[in-house]
């Protein structure tokens, strides 16, 4: 054999073996329902619920913790159930909408079986739980804009007979309430569109009174009272640029003390036991999930677990009233994860269910944090998340925005990265300007930027791949959802010549009728919407420039538009404007509608055909 023909053979052979150790995994397995999910227990801690298929669609199922013969207690065929509670030892609730349109629905049903019951029988009208009702097991408080669509008023709904009790009238200005530890109504946030104000009433015989009173940038966001119902504890950024727990004096308006502060990011989550009265630990996220614990025998409890699941992150999702019997999930970056059993008094971990068993997550990578600098000085975090055996240079990639804007990416396992990087594509989520939990001053810097230095913070995540060597410039693609659709419409129009191609996720096209098609809800919220992303009088001309349907000509790579007919957030017209837009210049767009589809698509079904449609398309346009 020549040399030359044994240099060949050679790379075959380390082709054919970087190949192998990448198998294409198929689509479905990322996007399929888990076999079982979001376990809770029973607050007596005698039974197990779970949802599960039944008939494609997510149910609610419950097994007494021995493990007999499980039990389905919903029959949903048309669409998942999106959240259940386990309310009482004989009841859970539940709730659903109508093919995405976001009008929820409450249900009841007997963990024993029979018939759910529809606590809120009513059509356009949706809920929000105020308080679970801990100590009172047949009762729920709930909001609901049955009276007037754009507020809610609060009412006691009794999970066994649906009778329903008018507790709270919403004057028209509230936008939220908190209860004490007795279910009583003490607290609610009111907003005059830009101005925010706090109300407090010793007890719901009085009248409540304002104490405080902020601009919106300005946040007191309460978390819950004190176990003596004098207090509060909250979350707030008043008189500083990240967000701290604080104990607050809602009497008088006033913070008393920091309990938690973090120099680099927001902190806004508090976590207590109901039985002992204690605060338990302290949630933020830097690149990834962290905890500061303020019980010495809960740190210890939760170390122990850590070290039962080396290698992945652990969360605690629900306990029974006596805090002795945890429903502990898993999960990383390469995996779903798997939910647990555990006994804290016996330190027994039982293994109830994998999400995800048909994943292998030695076949899947990671998704590495990172920084780069804006153009203008800022720092931006993100993940990237780079294919198998790659050595991460000149590859084909994908640009990945989140929608909110006002959210951000966070770290774990994401199906959608995992897909893309299983197919050879490198992927970059950048928490761009505006985005959630890096303090008052970055989330500020956003507004009446969309398409402007938030796209240029997109744009110059692109030029770091590019000046990394990470990626080929000739094949970069944009894909987002919601205001990621956005991002990805604003690449294609203000930075035509940067993307080989786009895919739109229900994004918004056209900022002036975005911003008159929102959830009747959102309306008391409209004035500050405009002031975060602009007025259509005052700042005409600013929109205009900034709605990519308005743009159109500009656009020269091909674009896949998908969205939810249901859709209460961005609503069909968006997608429809840039379609029937391109269409009059004599471009076909590939576009896919479901009618029963809301802002973003539940059903199995739609799912595979949405990421099947993705897989082809970035297939012909970036390889």
């Amino acid at each position: 054999m020549t040399y030359r023909k044994l240099l060949v053979l050679t790379c075959i052979l380390v082709l054919t073996t970087s190949l192998s150790a990448q198998p294409k995994i198929p689509v479905r397995d990322f996007f399929r329902n888990p076999e079982q999910s979001s376990f809770q227990i029973s607050p007596d801690g005698k039974f197990i619920s779970y949802l599960a298929p039944y008939e494609r669609r997510m149910n609610i199922w419950v097994t007494p913790r021995d493990k007999s013969e499980p039990r389905r207690l919903t029959a949903e065929t048309a669409r998942d159930i999106p959240g259940y509670i386990f309310k009482s030892n004989e009841h859970i609730v539940y709730v659903k909408d109508n093919g995405g349109d976001e009008n929820y629905r409450l249900l009841s049903v007997n963990v024993t079986g029979g018939e759910p019951k529809d606590l809120t029988p009513f059509d356009s009208v949706t809920i929000t739980i105020v308080d679970g009702l801990e100590h009172f097991p047949d009762e729920m408080l709930i909001g609901m804009n049955k009276r007037n669509k754009q507020i809610f008023d609060v009412y006691r709904v009794n999970i066994r007979t649906g009778d329903t009790k008018l507790v709270a009238e919403n004057p028209g200005n509230i936008t939220g309430w908190v209860t004490d530890h007795t279910g009583s109504i003490r607290v609610a946030i009111t907003t005059d569109g830009v101005n925010t104000a706090l109300l407090y009433r010793d007890d719901q015989s009085q009248s409540f009174r304002e104490v405080l009173k902020t601009t919106y940038r300005d946040e007191v966001n309460p978390l819950f009272f004190t176990f003596d119902n004098k207090y509060l504890y909250a979350s707030s950024n008043l008189g500083r640029d990240k967000k701290a727990i604080v104990k607050f004096d809602i009497a008088n308006g006033k913070e008393m003390e920091v309990l938690f502060e973090h120099p680099d990011v927001d902190v806004s989550s508090l976590n207590y036991s109901e039985k002992y009265k204690k605060l338990m630990s302290i949630s933020f996220t830097t690149a990834k999930r962290s905890r500061k614990f303020l019980e010495t025998e809960f740190e210890a409890i939760y170390n122990k677990l850590q070290a039962k699941l080396p290698n992945y992150e652990v969360g605690i999702g629900s306990m029974n009233k006596e805090e002795d019997i945890w429903i502990v999930r898993s999960y990383s970056d390469r995996s779903l994860g798997a939910n647990y059993l555990y006994d804290v008094k016996g330190d027994k971990l039982t293994k109830l269910a994998d999400l995800s068993p048909w994943l292998n997550e030695n076949d899947l990578v990671e998704m590495k944090p990172i920084t780069y600098t804006s153009r203008d000085g800022l720092t931006i975090h993100g993940y990237l998340t780079l294919p198998k055996n790659s050595n991460g240079k000149n590859l084909p990639v994908v640009i990945n925005p989140h929608g909110g804007p006002w959210s951000r990416n966070n770290w774990g396992f994401n199906p959608e990265a995992q897909l893309l990087a299983n197919r050879g594509y490198a992927v970059l989520q950048m928490n761009f300007r505006g985005s959630t939990g890096y303090g008052r001053k970055f989330w500020a810097a956003s507004f009446k930027q969309w398409g402007k230095t938030m796209q240029d913070d997109i744009t110059d995540g692109v030029q770091w791949l590019v000046k990394e060597g990470i990626a080929d410039p000739k094949r970069v693609a944009i894909y987002g959802a919601s205001y990621g659709g956005y991002a990805t419409l604003a690449g294609m129009t203000f930075t035509p010549d940067l993307y080989a191609c786009g895919i739109d996720y229900v994004g918004v096209s056209n900022l002036f009728t975005f911003l008159k098609t929102i959830p009747p809800y959102w309306k008391p919220y409209l004035e500050m919407f405009q002031d975060m992303i602009g007025d259509p009088v005052n700042d005409k001309a600013l929109l205009e420039a900034t709605s990519p349907v308005f743009h159109v000509d500009k656009i020269k790579a091909p674009l896949l538009v998908i969205q939810g007919a249901k859709d209460p957030r961005v609503n069909i017209d968006e997608s429809n404007q840039i379609v029937e837009a391109l269409k009059k210049r004599g471009i076909e767009v590939p576009y896919i509608v479901k009618e029963n589809e809301g802002h973003g698509f539940r059903n199995e079904e739609n799912r595979f055909e949405v990421y099947e449609a993705i897989e082809s398309f970035l297939d012909k346009h970036l390889n």
